[in-house]
């Protein structure tokens, strides 16, 4: 996929803007330069596009995706604006965070993503569906979280070294590793994509309450 450069950083620049000036005492961004904001957080949340045809399939084929623990936006806002065709669904543990990104979403003009205060332990996937972790804990630990009676593709953004802190052997049981995609990101040591895809029906972590996604879907209002 081609990324329009000079669109995205007109993007990077109004995003900056918005959680500097107008969202600053939230705390979304520990990042206040223009030019590492863009290569840090919205370069490499769309770089994937670009380099991993596995990802991009994903999205496309279900043309449904949800990201988890998005925190400040990232990657879901930048994925959802150069893919406005495709259904973009943010999940995070913090209220506030969750309404804050959305109202940043009204102000990017960016209508393809519903952003709710959720936890993945309490969500049943019922539908097929791509997934994405970015700056979050460990592999293992997630992968065992999930619900589904449905193929998921599972994809998690993760600095060069991760197999140093990641214990993957333990979870190939049950998921193939479909993408291992290393690409640079100015300012970093480099990215590696780490895709996965279940094998079978998941009772991952046990939770009192379970939403549906399709019920997530279908219902607007914040949870």
């Amino acid at each position: 996929m081609q990324i329009n450069e000079s669109e995205l950083r007109a993007f990077s620049s109004h995003y900056l803007k918005l959680l500097t000036e107008d969202y600053k005492t939230i705390n979304l961004t520990r990042i206040d330069d223009s030019e590492e904001f863009y290569h840090k957080q919205i370069l490499d949340s769309v770089l994937p596009l670009k380099e991993s045809k596995t990802f991009l399939d994903s999205l496309q084929k279900n043309g449904c995706h949800v990201d988890i623990g998005f925190g400040g936006g990232f990657p879901i806002l930048p994925l959802a604006k150069l893919l406005p065709k495709i259904d973009f669904y943010g999940f995070d543990a913090r209220a506030k965070k969750a309404n804050v990104v959305s109202e940043i979403a009204i102000k990017l003009g960016i209508e393809n993503a519903s952003l709710r205060h959720a936890r993945l332990e309490d969500i049943f996937f019922d539908k097929n569906v791509s997934v994405s972790f970015k700056a979050v804990g460990k592999i293992h630990e997630f992968l065992n979280m999930f619900n589904t009676n449905k193929k998921i593709e599972v994809f998690f953004y993760k600095g060069p070294n991760y197999n140093e802190l990641e214990d993957i052997d333990s979870v190939l049981n049950k998921w193939d590793l479909i993408e291992e995609a290393s690409y640079d990101v100015e300012g970093t040591e480099g990215r590696v994509l780490l895709g996965f895809r279940n094998k079978s029906v998941l009772h991952g972590t046990s939770s009192k309450k379970f939403f549906t996604f399709s019920s997530l879907q279908q219902n607007k209002k914040k949870i």
